[in-house]
């Protein structure tokens, strides 16, 4: 069994998220530092589309690729800027309780079949 089967069946879905969770607050981060940047285009990954591809078997990087979106701002600027930082920022916390949460599952997990190594 190779690390991903491993992985899959240690963790099931929650290895997958928690990558594209790391993955998606990198671009919001990203999207956050360029709230300055004169014609910057504010993107996201659509997390449910891009889960879905990478259970569907694709890579990390093909499941975020086909799921990262421009955001739609809600009152465009007047450089081009499409950054909203209020709306960044909700996205952010929500990611980091979902990536917190994924974790902590994680974690849990990694736990129980410790203990069961040891025989606990």
């Amino acid at each position: 069994m190779n690390g991903t089967g491993l992985n899959a069946s240690l963790f099931g879905v929650h290895a997958a998220a928690l990558e594209l969770r790391s993955q998606r607050m990198g671009l919001i981060t990203c999207n956050i530092a360029n709230a300055a940047t004169p014609g910057y285009k504010a993107r996201d990954i659509d997390f449910a589309a891009a889960l879905k591809a990478r259970l569907g078997g694709a890579s990390d990087e093909a499941a975020i690729s086909g799921a990262t979106r421009y955001r739609v701002p809600v009152m465009p600027s007047l450089d081009g800027n499409t950054v909203e930082l209020g709306a960044e920022q909700v996205a952010f916390s929500e990611n980091a309780v979902g990536y917190s949460a994924t974790l902590s599952f994680i974690k849990g997990r990694v736990e129980e079949v410790s203990r069961a190594l040891k025989g606990d």
